[in-house]
């Protein structure tokens, strides 16, 4: 025994993905997470480099720490396709027996298509057969999913309905840890920004230390023929950690009101006292109306990791 020693153990090409590392050292050791550059840690990396061109590279090429340094596009492509094709690919069908490469590849394009969308394995499998022509049980896309899930690439948020206090198991949300490795695997070709934005802020959530729920609330809707329906409305995020919530959405704009009253809808319509934030990409005073709610810029959030903190 030496005092004042720590060892860090990693493991084979295999494996390393995987979690398995804390399972053979199960109590007699922590298992460490080590995501990808935060914005803010990034945004340190790029002296003389404004705001904005910052977040557009980042929501492009994303935060490993070695693409953060390369500076052409070609060379940040290479980097990103290499590392997709020759470490995580090649080890996760490895590592997980997986004989049906051109399957799970497709899944993997599926997921990175439908970024912040809900989906669920019945769907999953009629895409598969509509889109790509394949027969794949959901028990085999879900053994992929958590394929991916296990190596990091990607993480899950379950749906939660914040009226009833319950999970709703038939619709889930995808996220990539790393968008520049999402990005790389489409070609660079769907970008929207909206999307990349949400996954940015759902990313920054959890650096945070956060776990992240999609949140829906039911409401009575009337329609113009005078009859009331039952309507599902949704919240980004619900984020737990200990005894704090806080409901936050994610709003590329609210530049009408009518956009503004849309965004605000879902958390108008829940009766707790957790903070409610509407993030918008706008650069904005952070303000509060009447309800409570707080209404913030992208940078003011993004850029300071205690920006949501008592306010």
């Amino acid at each position: 025994m030496i005092d004042n020693l720590d060892t860090y153990v990693t493991g084979s090409n295999s494996k390393f993905l995987s979690k398995d590392i804390i399972t053979t050292f199960r109590g007699r050791g922590d298992e460490l997470y080590l995501r990808p550059l935060s914005f803010n840690e990034f945004y340190q990396t790029k002296q003389d480099t404004s705001f904005e061109r910052a977040w557009n590279e980042y929501i492009t090429y994303g935060g490993l720490p070695y693409c953060a340094l390369l500076k052409t596009h070609e060379e940040k492509d290479e980097y990103l396709k290499n590392l997709f094709k020759e470490v995580y690919l090649k080890d996760i069908l490895e590592r997980n027996n997986i004989h049906g490469e051109y399957a799970f590849e497709q899944l993997l394009n599926i997921i990175s298509s439908g970024i912040g969308s809900l989906t669920n394995l019945r769907k999953l499998e009629k895409t598969y057969k509509s889109e790509i022509n394949l027969s794949i049980s959901v028990n085999t896309i879900n053994h992929y999913l958590e394929c991916l899930e296990d190596a990091f690439l990607i993480e899950r948020s379950d749906r939660y309905d914040v009226k009833g206090r319950k999970y709703i198991s038939t619709q889930q949300k995808y996220y990539f840890t790393d968008l520049g490795l999402r990005n790389s695997r489409l070609n660079f070709r769907q970008f929207e920004e909206t999307h990349l934005m949400e996954n940015a802020i759902y990313n920054e959530l959890r650096y945070r230390g956060y776990s992240i729920d999609i949140g829906i609330v039911e409401i009575n809707e009337r329609q113009v023929n005078g009859k009331y329906i039952r309507k599902q409305i949704e919240i980004d995020f619900i984020c737990n950690k200990g005894a704090e919530r806080i409901y936050i959405q994610s709003a590329y704009s609210t530049s009408s009101l009518e956009k503004e009253q849309q965004e605000k809808r879902p958390l108008n319509n829940i009766n707790d006292s957790f903070r409610k934030i509407i993030v918008v990409k706008d650069d904005i005073l952070t303000r509060k109306d009447e309800n409570g709610i707080i209404t913030m810029g992208l940078k003011d959030f993004i850029t300071n990791k205690n920006s949501i903190d008592n306010i």
